[in-house]
């Protein structure tokens, strides 16, 4: 079987510990912080995390930018180079014009090197979604899966993944100029907390209101069980934006709901791509459910 690397980038939240073990390499996204240009690091090393959101609370912009085409050509390369073959799963192109960049390198590098496969799949769903695709891919791949066997399943089962959760406050997301839905959904009203999911585009939208934080920690943990259908993945990630806490409580609850082990929900804070967006106080709950039909463009 011909040897192959797996690839993302930096919406994936994939942990040091995460890359290690499963042997996933990714490229950098970058983001623009007092003027200066910085990789967006898995490990929140370019700008520790107290000063990036203290820096968002007082009122400025992270501007984020997708992967940079030559840092894409120069990984894909390497790999080629030494014999390997290339599977890229990238977060949203409704999101990000990163699954672009990979697409574009494969159609760039494939005629140069015919002997070798290089597939590029759009996840349709970020952080701790794409982190759980990622995960499962390289475990198939440690049972011997080949490249295009595991293609194949990620393609087949990425609608399977579930994104449940809530923002603490939407001014964020209408500073980054993505609350314009969300916004005519509630309207304005103080306290309200949108409940948002990935919809089968990828897209973030709200689909509920509640009144209160506590209300969105409850309304989080119903809705994870109504769709939580695990099949040969049980293991679910909460991932949080300087709210730990609160992800802890939803990790506690899901636990006793649903009778999982304490290592099977998995808790890590939110890329900084994504974090800049989104503001302190966001949480999400990512996990295989049935396939997600919900379309917010239809």
């Amino acid at each position: 079987m011909a040897k192959y690397v797996i690839i993302t980038d930096s919406s994936s939240d994939l942990t040091a510990e995460n890359r290690e073990k499963y042997n996933v390499e990714y490229i950098p996204n970058r983001f623009y912080y007092k003027d200066k240009e910085y990789d967006a690091d898995l490990d929140w090393k370019s700008v520790p995390m107290d000063e990036f959101f203290d820096y968002l609370r007082a009122g400025n912009r992270i501007l984020t930018s997708q992967i940079s085409s030559l840092a894409c050509k120069e990984t894909f390369e390497k790999w080629l180079k030494a014999g390997y073959d290339v599977l890229s799963i990238s977060c949203p192109g409704v999101l990000s014009a990163t699954a672009k960049v990979f697409f574009h390198t494969r159609d760039e590098l494939q005629p140069q090197y015919p002997d070798r496969k290089i597939i590029s799949i759009d996840a349709t769903v970020s952080s701790g979604g794409l982190r759980m695709l990622c995960i499962k891919a390289a475990m198939l791949r440690q049972e011997g899966k080949t490249i295009d066997e595991v293609a194949a399943w990620v393609e087949e089962n990425k609608k399977r993944v579930h994104q449940e959760g809530s923002v603490d406050n939407l001014s964020y997301l209408k500073r980054a100029g993505r609350i314009s839905a969300v916004s005519a959904f509630f309207g304005g009203l103080l306290h309200i907390k949108p409940m948002i999911i990935s919809d089968v585009h990828g897209y973030n939208v709200a689909v509920e209101k509640v009144k209160g934080r506590k209300a969105s920690i409850e309304r989080t943990v119903e809705r994870v069980i109504e769709r939580y259908k695990p099949t040969d993945y049980p293991d679910i990630f909460v991932q949080h934006t300087a709210c730990e806490e609160d992800a802890k409580t939803l990790k506690s609850m899901l636990q006793e709901r649903l009778g999982l082990s304490e290592d099977k929900i998995h808790i890590g804070p939110v890329n900084t791509v994504m974090a800049a967006s989104v503001g302190p106080g966001m949480f999400g709950v990512y996990f295989f459910g049935e396939e997600v039909t919900y379309d917010s463009k239809a």
